[in-house]
């Protein structure tokens, strides 16, 4: 996907995914990266959908939320974001019977699956990160541990395993999205999204 994006071809297509309880800067943070960077032509890297496990997602804190598309309907992507929160910490019939197949089938035919957080405990069950180096949440490293031996667990605010792409808490959304733009299109790319941010990221 390098150097994609910004021509006149068409653009690279990043869901993300949505669920009841799903942490809000979790998925804020790449989307507003995604969705809010222009290249110098004054067109958009990429596109950017949100997938929700129904039609209204609830956030953490009560947010209510319009998925784009449902899982169900998701259009081909070439990249997934996992996001966190309490609705990804704990297993559930939810993720069983929803969820988790949804990550199996589609990390065949995209090109990047990605967590943010806790959304790395979905990644975990999905088995997509076996063998793998990867993060959470600097307060859950120890419970992916325990959970996941397989996983080489660090501390770090964006592993990049290939295909796979773990980061650590919350705010850390913005450093991933940050990563694939440099990943996809280069530096300057990515210094374009910094600076449209404001913030301490470079």
């Amino acid at each position: 996907m390098t150097k994609q994006g910004a021509g006149p071809g068409p653009r690279p297509l990043v869901g993300i995914l949505l669920f009841d309880d799903v942490e809000v800067l979790d998925f804020a943070g790449p989307y507003e990266v995604c969705s809010g960077t222009r290249a110098p032509s004054g067109r958009p890297y990429v596109d950017v959908v949100t997938v929700g496990s129904r039609k209204e997602v609830r956030c953490r804190g009560g947010l209510r939320v319009h998925p784009d598309h449902v899982i169900e309907d998701c259009p081909t992507l070439d990249a997934l974001i996992v996001p966190g929160g309490p609705g990804a910490d704990e297993r559930s019939p939810l993720q069983d019977e929803l969820i988790l197949p949804f990550l199996r089938e589609r990390a065949g035919s995209t090109a990047v699956v990605a967590s943010v957080c806790t959304g790395a405990f979905l990644l975990g069950r999905a088995g997509l990160l076996d063998g793998r180096r990867a993060t959470t949440h600097s307060a859950a490293l120890e419970a992916l541990s325990r959970e996941f031996p397989t996983i080489h667990v660090v501390t770090a605010k964006v592993v990049d395993e290939g295909s796979i792409l773990t980061a650590a808490g919350v705010s850390s959304g913005i450093d991933l999205g940050l990563h694939l733009f440099e990943r996809w299109f280069g530096p300057d790319a990515r210094a374009r999204a910094a600076q449209g941010l404001d913030g301490p990221w470079r």
